[in-house]
């Protein structure tokens, strides 16, 4: 039986991944259960890992592999453990199984997670992706990511990137955002009146400041794929 901290995180973390596809961060983990430090919530997940409802898989650092949940949680249909897998300790990211409803996506090429690299203008290959991880409108495309820049946002170089395609973003949206017309990045949005902050989840890396009519949002980031 589960504390009611425990059930409390481990909804936490099914209900983001269900909505996101990527996971959240040990610091919306802590702010969402109210604690203190984020020694707790590795306190919790270790005794969830200790109660069957979650695996550390050894074949790579800090992953967890979410088993099963406690029948109040198992509402979806067809429930499929999620991997859920951070390379680092701030932000575990997600990784599906490719389920029977997959759906072909184009990769578009590669996207920055570092410096901004050039604009996306070619399909390289196609890759399948669960149809869950996509909305029900609206075209949706994949990207490579090259460098490390949101690696604590779990999101690692070399993984795919699933972009649902829009104008638009609110803030804390991690989106695909075209600087200048000319260069391609990965990070996060954030709108500062008539300044557009493009933030990296990485510290080596700073906040890039921009003029709005200087950035264009080509999509939002909805999934992302990891290949082990």
């Amino acid at each position: 039986m589960l504390t009611r901290k425990q059930h409390d995180l481990l909804h936490f973390i099914h209900k983001r991944l269900q909505k996101d596809g990527v996971p959240p961060s040990f610091d919306e983990m802590k702010d969402a259960l109210d604690l203190r430090s984020k020694s707790g919530i590795h306190r919790l997940i270790m005794a969830l890992e200790e109660r069957g409802f979650i695996r550390r898989l050894a074949h790579r650092a800090r992953a967890i592999e979410i088993v099963r949940l406690p029948e109040d949680m198992e509402e979806t249909p067809g429930f499929q453990p999620a991997v859920i897998d951070g390379g680092r300790p701030e932000r575990p990211a997600a990784a599906f199984s490719v389920e029977a409803s997959s759906v072909e996506l184009p990769v578009m090429g590669r996207i920055a997670a570092g410096t901004p690299i050039e604009a996306i203008q070619t399909v390289s290959h196609n890759i399948a992706v669960p149809g869950a991880m996509l909305s029900s409108s609206g075209r949706h495309y994949a990207l490579e990511v090259k460098g490390d820049s949101m690696i604590e946002a779990g999101i690692n170089s070399g993984d795919v990137v699933v972009i649902k395609e829009q104008s638009t973003a609110e803030n804390g949206d991690i989106v695909v955002a075209l600087i200048e017309g000319e260069e391609a990045t990965l990070k996060t949005f954030r709108r500062r009146g008539q300044t557009i902050a493009l933030e990296a989840a990485n510290p080596a890396f700073q906040t890039r400041l921009y003029q709005d009519h200087q950035v264009k949002v080509q999509g939002k980031l909805v999934g992302l794929i990891r290949t082990y």
